[in-house]
């Protein structure tokens, strides 16, 4: 019986020997190899193992990886054998997670987590702060921070622009800054965190708690398990504060073009009125999740007599006590919104497009975070190694995962479901019954994690028009794609967002948004990568079409953890360290 030391022992030395043929018969011939820049710079998954020698062609001799380890006992479940491993490349120190399968390797998992020479200072490392010794010439801390407040963006110019202060930003933000890597934050609100605050008033996580911790600050053990959006836009402020990260509010990025001659981009904003321009080296879109509200263009909608706007514009529902209220759109917006409408009195009718996935939440607390929770803690996975296993996890075999997954929540919650279908809510779990996470890692839609609007499309308190869309707008309300007419006195457009290249658009150009491609979604898309399925989220976290141009986002919990592996990129361009991506996009120029 092969043992895991047995694997790394005859792996390790198969590199050493530069032996590609035999190291890609140490998998399995439908083996994943999931790589984090030690091997590529890139976000990369190799499935079978044509993709995993030629990787190594290209990589193996710059890469030279070398002391290999096991950090941590083997654990087995089922067939599988899973052990932690250690190992240093030419440029960095890696950490990773092999599966065994019948002595061959089924998932290899490898993960950058420091570079050579530039290690994170934490812990033991972490500095000092102060010289204990008397000094005439002697500045206070908040003297040495008022001055590099003042100089960042003036006489400082910042080596990598943000553009958003979300949790996106501010993670990232966080990151370069325990790395050295000088950073500015421009955000168009008038605070850090406005982007939740500034949301409908009754929005709150539906994530849990311990799901969502920034870097280096997790939430308090007290911290409630679902966070009010106006309690996350205070904790974003205070994240901000506490890790001295610069953040220029109430300032819009008009305009950035790239000098091919100087390899740094001119960037144009406007800060409290004044026009300035940046001339960062690095320039990262962390817009959100998203691009621009898609808004609607019905016809007749200029003929609504009543109120029509789009979700994103939606605050709260007392101007609309008592009306007639239609939602369009069947996701998590629209329920949010139907349910706020419905709880001030309005009459309140779902238009739903398409059909919707729908989860309970009391279920997906029970069954979906079983690495995520008080109760993993308590077995030792910290949240670092929970963002480790899940990363470990290819998303083709994630996808199997999360199949078996909802067979278990569909017999488990089978009266809800047929509650809803009842009610004419049209139900799905995705085109191949994977469910919720697998369509956010695809389409960032079409889902809905029940807190309470379930029940009222259940109960007809919310009523529920399923398969038709809006054919036109009328005076009083609208005409469906199948004839029916709805009155309304104001109507909710709950019809998302574009991607996040169409701001790249709106501030770079429209073909550098072309040349990168949309964001999300699985698949290579136009980004460089050999297939249609390399079973990566589209641009994100990674070098793009365009040079030295970033997208980063997500949830708390993506942005948490790629939050590390964009700064360690960017951290080795600062710092010159050669960074030869395999399968990179092909570069566009002259944008």
């Amino acid at each position: 019986m092969t043992t895991p030391q047995d694997w790394l022992s005859a792996f390790a030395a198969a590199l050493s020997a530069r032996d590609i043929p035999g190291v890609a018969a140490l998998f399995h011939e439908d083996g994943y190899w999931r790589d984090l820049l030690t091997f590529t710079w890139n976000v990369k998954t190799l499935e079978g193992r044509p993709a995993i020698a030629a990787m190594l062609r290209e990589t193996l001799a710059r890469t030279a990886p070398s002391n290999w380890r096991i950090t941590e006992p083997p654990e087995t479940v089922g067939a599988d054998t899973n052990v932690w491993l250690a190992f240093d490349t030419t440029s960095a120190y890696g950490t990773g997670r092999l599966t065994l399968r019948d002595g061959r390797a089924f998932i290899l998992f490898t993960c950058m987590a420091d570079l050579k020479g530039h290690e994170e200072p934490r812990g033991t490392t972490r500095p000092k702060g102060i010289v204990h010794k008397a000094d005439r010439a002697r500045r206070t801390w908040s003297e040495n921070r008022a001055s590099e407040t003042m100089r960042i963006g003036i006489e400082d110019q910042p080596y990598t622009l943000i553009i958003g202060g979300g949790q996106g930003g501010l993670a990232l933000a966080a990151r370069l800054k325990q790395l050295g890597v000088p950073t500015l934050i421009v955000e168009k609100n008038a605070r850090a965190g406005d982007s939740w605050r500034n949301r409908y008033r009754s929005l709150v996580l539906h994530d849990p708690v311990w799901y969502d911790h920034l870097p280096y600050l997790p939430f308090p053990e007290t911290w409630p398990v679902f966070t009010p959006k106006d309690k996350m836009g205070d904790w974003l402020e205070a994240y901000a504060s506490i890790f001295e990260l610069d953040v220029w509010t109430s300032t819009t990025c008009n305009t950035a073009h790239r000098n091919e001659q100087t390899q740094d981009w001119n960037v144009t904003v406007t800060r409290d009125g004044q026009p300035l321009t940046l001339r960062p080296k690095q320039l990262v879109f962390a817009t959100g999740a998203y691009g621009p509200p898609k808004h609607p263009d019905w016809p007749g909608i200029d003929t609504f007599e009543g109120t029509l706007i789009h979700s994103s514009a939606y605050r709260g529902a007392a101007p609309y006590r008592g009306k007639r209220a239609v939602v369009i759109g069947s996701a998590s917006s629209a329920h949010d919104v139907a349910v706020d409408l419905w709880e001030a009195g309005a009459e309140v009718t779902m238009i739903q497009r398409s059909p919707t996935i729908v989860v309970r939440s009391e279920t997906l607390m029970d069954l979906g975070f079983d690495i995520y929770s008080e109760d993993a803690m308590a077995r030792g996975i910290t949240t670092e190694k929970a963002d480790l296993i899940g990363a470990a996890t290819p998303m083709a075999v994630f996808t199997e995962d999360q199949k078996d997954l909802y067979k278990l929540i569909r017999t488990r919650d089978a009266a809800f479901y047929d509650r809803l279908a009842s009610a004419g809510f049209a139900l799905t779990f995705g085109p191949d019954d994977s469910g919720l996470m697998m369509q956010a890692m695809r389409t960032a839609s079409g889902y809905y994690i029940d807190v309470g609007a379930s029940d009222l499309i259940a109960d007809h308190e919310i009523r529920a028009i399923s398969g038709a869309g809006v054919a036109a707008v009328t005076p009083t309300g609208l005409t469906l794609t199948d004839g029916r007419q709805v009155q309304a006195d104001v109507i909710i457009a709950c019809t998302g967002y574009q991607s996040m290249n169409e701001s790249v658009a709106g501030i770079v150009s429209r073909q550098a948004a072309d040349a990168t491609g949309p964001c999300w979604g699985l698949g290579s898309g136009i980004t460089g990568d050999p297939g249609p399925w390399q079973g990566e989220p589209r641009n994100m976290w990674k070098p793009t079409a365009v040079p030295n141009l970033w997208y980063h986002g997500g949830n708390l919990a993506l942005s948490r953890f790629y939050s590390r592996i964009l700064a360690l990129q960017l951290k080795a361009r600062m710092e010159g360290i050669p960074t030869p991506v395999y399968a990179a996009p092909k570069p566009h120029k002259g944008l």
